[in-house]
């Protein structure tokens, strides 16, 4: 499943840089991919550079944009069943950076 999952990652995020033509479409990482046992569904996680706004404009370009993106998994992983894709914002960048600030404050050197 791990290399089921890292190869959807691959497809999607070179589909995503250098196929998908939606101007909405910020600077875009596909951080990581989460496929059900059964295939069925994909919980591809993302992060967005950019402000609340244009985070949310990506977020539904992608999702006006999830055929196409099933499409190209499907003919480049050529699976008997293509999931459907559901885009999620991974905070986890912002978090971290968080957490080192409040460490850094708390630091006495």
């Amino acid at each position: 499943m791990r290399r089921v999952n890292e190869a959807m990652r691959e497809v999607l995020s070179g589909a995503i840089t250098t196929e998908l033509k939606d101007p909405r479409v910020g600077f875009v990482t596909v951080t990581s991919v989460e496929t059900s046992a059964d295939l069925r569904h994909a919980r591809v996680y993302v992060s967005v550079l950019g402000n609340p706004g244009e985070r949310r404009r990506s977020l539904k370009a992608l999702d006006s944009a999830h055929g196409f993106l099933q499409r190209r998994i499907g003919a480049e992983l050529r699976m008997k069943n293509t999931p459907q894709l559901q885009f999620v914002y991974d905070d986890t960048p912002e978090r971290g950076m968080r957490i080192t600030e409040l460490l850094d404050k708390e630091d006495p050197s």
